[in-house]
């Protein structure tokens, strides 16, 4: 099984503040469908076509269960507490099983 990931890039906008509710729900539904916080960093370093927004990175075990914590009813209830007209990028993603070298190439997917 490989690992899932949740990645949220949040918007420049996106003071504590305004998200206090949505934290206060959503960290005890990523621990209860078993995540667990790699960086919810504001240190960003971005190159090329890349800008600099906080960055939260989540991991499970797998992507299957990455897509359940998701779907679960406590993330869902967390979701409803994000202020109105709020938006970020987020993205289930799947580890690669052939890390750096080996596999197929990039340009094969």
């Amino acid at each position: 099984m490989t690992k899932g990931y949740w990645v949220s890039v949040y918007p420049a906008d996106s003071t504590p503040e305004r998200l206090a509710a949505y934290d206060n729900l959503a960290g005890p539904a990523v621990r209860a469908g078993g995540g667990r916080l790699l960086s919810r960093g504001d240190r960003v370093v971005a190159h090329e076509a890349g800008i600099t927004q906080r960055v939260v990175l989540i991991e499970f075990d797998s992507f299957e269960q990455a897509v359940a914590a998701y779907e679960s009813e406590k993330y869902q209830q967390a979701l409803e507490a994000l202020p109105d007209g709020f938006e970020r990028d987020f993205r289930i993603i799947e580890a690669s099983e052939h890390g750096l070298t080996g596999g197929p190439t990039m340009a094969e997917h």
